[in-house]
């Protein structure tokens, strides 16, 4: 416990062993059948039918209601199954999103039509989400947003630009934060949360290339595009509130700070069982970092299933596994020089440092920039 912070010591309950041993046996299934070597770079682990399989497990959605296609599962139990599947590899893009934030977002503040048409689909892995946050103007900082949104009979007509949208060409629906009043001096009022039909008239989605040549990043582009009233989420103005809500979800899971394991795991290989000491030290440093980050990370996942809101503790989670998985590729390629690649042909370490140079800088940007983070954190110490 640090001053102003709660990082409970949390212990997995024994229960969720047992699922860790049932989904370490599907991925195995998986990968015998070729479903996990399926992936190439185009595709990034974007695969709606294995989404469609962990759905089919009841792996979607677990934490939710029975009555909205969920299990009534324990976040610890959501925990393990997301854990195991990030360091297997496994193709999650196609439903992370909805099953992380968007599905939360609705049962908490949706409409009962969201609730019972959206809701179950999502959980059986048949519907696919982006976040319309960020916008030119405004990455982290999105209470400056500048997208709007007019009334009219029956709805309310958007326009606007949203910015560096993962999979938004590939989704089927988009909750976007828009301004729905004036601008005042408190610059979270006037903020609103709409899901956003990506086949909507008005909607047009341009590619952003990104650093491993592929396409997952978007702009969105807002002309006159219509969203009925029955598509508002919650209440005209309460968009600031539901956005701090969902970043609790987006900011502490396993996520940040497991997207470089495959460099560690290629690193221990190549290094062997007899590592020199400086090995040795470096690769232990790497584990402790990854041990105390996965404590904290399972700390907010006990918030979480309590029903509270650990914002701040999740924005220290994220701000810290942002700094390890940023020095990871320059450790390695420091303690095992090699050429970096991201040639399929050459060696699974050199490909794998390849990999991770050029994500992790994506890392510090989503889910809120370390400036952001250490504002959100700086606030809630009351240091600010």
């Amino acid at each position: 416990m640090i001053a102003g912070l709660q990082f409970d010591p949390i212990s997995l309950p024994p229960e969720t062993e047992t699922l860790r041993k049932e989904v370490r046996a599907f991925i195995a299934e998986e990968q015998t059948s070729g479903t996990l070597s399926q992936r190439n770079s185009d595709d990034d682990g974007y695969c709606p039918e294995f989404s469609r399989k962990l759905g089919a497990r009841g792996w979607l959605g677990m934490m939710w209601p029975k009555a909205y296609g969920g299990q009534e599962r324990t976040a610890f139990d959501r925990y393990v199954v997301n854990e195991e599947l990030l360091v297997s590899g496994a193709p999650t893009s196609a439903h992370f999103v909805a099953d992380r934030q968007s599905g939360p977002l609705l049962l908490r503040f949706g409409t009962d039509q969201h609730k019972q048409e959206i809701v179950p689909a999502i959980a059986r892995g048949e519907l696919t989400f982006c976040i319309g946050m960020s916008e030119p103007h405004s990455g982290s900082d999105l209470a400056s947003v500048q997208t709007s949104a007019r009334k009219t009979d029956g709805g309310w007509i958007i326009n606007g630009t949203k910015l560096w949208t993962s999979w938004a060409h590939r989704a089927d629906y988009m909750i976007t934060l828009v301004r729905t009043s004036p601008l005042d001096k408190d610059r979270h009022n006037g903020l609103s949360q709409f899901v956003v039909d990506m086949k909507s008239p008005g909607v047009e989605v341009r590619p952003i290339i990104n650093l491993r040549g592929q396409h997952d990043f978007n702009e969105i582009m807002l002309t006159d595009c219509f969203v009925p009233d029955s598509m508002m989420v919650g209440g005209e103005g309460q968009g600031w509130s539901q956005v701090t809500s969902e970043l609790g979800y987006e900011r502490s899971g396993p996520e940040r700070f497991l997207s470089t394991f495959a460099l560690f795991r290629e690193l221990v290989r190549v290094i062997g069982p007899a590592p020199t000491p400086t090995e040795a030290a470096a690769i232990g440093r790497m584990a402790v970092h990854m041990m105390t980050l996965r404590r904290m990370s399972i700390s907010v996942a006990g918030m979480l299933q309590e029903g509270r809101a650990p914002n701040v503790e999740a924005a220290v989670v994220k701000d810290r596994g942002t700094a390890f998985e940023r020095e990871m590729p320059e450790l390695v390629r420091l303690l095992m020089p090699t050429e970096p690649s991201r040639d399929a042909e050459v060696d699974a370490y050199a490909r794998a440092l390849g990999d991770a140079m050029v994500l992790v800088p994506q890392l510090t940007i989503q889910g809120g920039t370390r400036e952001i983070l250490r504002v959100v954190i700086a606030r809630g110490l009351g240091l600010r």
